[in-house]
């Protein structure tokens, strides 16, 4: 085999799923909506430190956003696997638009307090609860397993994308416009999404029959299909690690960035641009790997990176380089979640996909609430940069554990 076709074995077309045209639609509807979504993310941790000036209370927010997932996430798998994922979604994005109307609404006529926010975050806990394991499980109806890898990793891409973007407008419209209009923008984005499910066209999914009508019964039975597959279980571990203490930047920047390195809301914005941009690029990285699959050294050891780059961005207090830690931080997490959620997806069976990607909501967005608290009380107690340098670490000590008790597995 030549180097040229070497080359081509390894390395493939970046947005090859794109030739799906219901992949197609809803990407771009994706496209759009995630905008919205990250000039609400940046704007509501901002809001609520301006009205309470406290790094916990800050952190109380994703607790209750995240604390549905934790509780009700496995109840969600049963029902993904029952049900049409496309009416799923129609009716999350659709109670999606609702709420964030509503705040904005209360933010544009200057009653919002903090107990709204605490009321609307749980809201859309419950309803992304529904909607993340919705979603995670549609790719592969929209692509198949040739290329569900790719799909993933676009997007991981279009989150990415919108987490340039996002930031940046919101940066901006919050300086200029006012804090309301990222939330209005963020309503009507949801409308996109909308749009683009009503296009997409798909065949009845080929799901066997289950012998359980119990819901707990089928809880069991897809947790015991997980923890037999070491592909799964081992997967899952390492996704809960990371999943639970690394991604607390909505806890941590607004703090470090006014904090340590003085900025105003646009050098927030900013910064959160940074760390959207290297995730960006590790998403199209992993994009043009994935003719070759999911890689074992991603997921066994891109997390000690991912640690380490957490742990040096605490200790900078040079605002360009500060953005440069958070892009580097960003390009290793998605490298890893892009690939953690393909390994699992490409060794579920139809029928226990929508359990098994439960799971995956459960243990990557379900444990925020657990690292907002953990990443919160060290800033609260101590200062951003021990926030960050605390998660970085206690990444690192767990999967030390992790590989002494299973080295003899010889999983790695």
């Amino acid at each position: 085999m030549s180097t040229t076709d070497e080359a081509k074995s390894r390395f493939s077309n970046p947005f090859i799923a794109l030739k799906h045209k219901n992949f197609r639609y809803y990407w771009i509807g994706m496209c759009v909506s995630l905008i919205g979504t990250w000039m609400q993310n940046i704007a509501q941790p901002w809001l609520a430190y301006t009205l309470t000036n406290s790094p916990f209370l800050l952190s109380l927010i994703g607790i209750l956003q995240f604390t549905p997932m934790l509780l009700l996430a496995l109840f969600a798998g049963v029902i993904v696997d029952k049900a049409s994922k496309k009416k799923i979604l129609i009716f999350t994005q659709s109670a999606s638009l609702v709420i964030t109307l509503i705040l904005a609404i209360l933010v544009w006529t200057g009653k919002i307090q903090y107990w709204h926010i605490l009321l609307m975050a749980t809201a859309m806990g419950i309803v992304n609860t529904i909607d993340m394991p919705s979603r995670q499980a549609l790719v592969i109806e929209l692509v198949g397993k040739e290329d569900l890898m790719n799909g993933i990793a676009l997007n991981s891409m279009a989150f990415n994308l919108a987490r340039i973007i996002g930031p940046a407008v919101a940066g901006l419209v919050m300086g200029y416009v006012g804090l309301a209009a990222c939330f209005f923008i963020n309503s009507i984005s949801f409308a996109a999404v909308l749009a683009s499910l009503y296009l997409i066209k798909l065949k009845p999914a080929e799901i066997k029959p289950q012998n359980n009508s119990d819901v707990w019964e089928e809880i069991k039975d897809g947790l015991t299909y997980i923890y037999h597959k070491d592909s799964l279980l081992y997967t899952i571990i390492i996704l809960t690690i990371v999943g639970t203490f690394a991604p607390n930047f909505n806890v941590l920047v607004p703090v470090f960035a006014k904090e340590v390195l003085h900025q105003n809301e646009a050098g927030f914005g900013i910064l959160m641009s940074f760390l959207g941009a290297g995730s960006f690029l590790g998403a199209m990285f992993i994009a043009t790997l994935s003719k070759s699959g999911p890689k074992k050294f991603i997921i066994y050891g891109v997390p000690f990176i991912i640690a380490m780059a957490l742990i040096v961005t605490g200790y900078i207090d040079v605002y360009l380089l500060t953005g440069l830690s958070l892009a580097v931080t960003g390009f290793f997490f998605i490298m890893f979640t892009s690939s953690a959620n393909s390994t699992l997806q490409l060794n579920s069976s139809n029928e226990y996909r929508g359990r098994v990607m439960s799971v995956y909501t459960l243990v990557f967005a379900g444990t925020t609430p657990f690292g907002n608290f953990y990443a919160g009380l060290f800033a609260e107690h101590f200062n951003a940069r021990v926030g960050f340098a605390a998660c970085g670490m206690i990444i690192i000590v767990l999967m030390l554990l992790l590989y002494m008790c299973v080295w003899k597995k010889r999983i790695f």
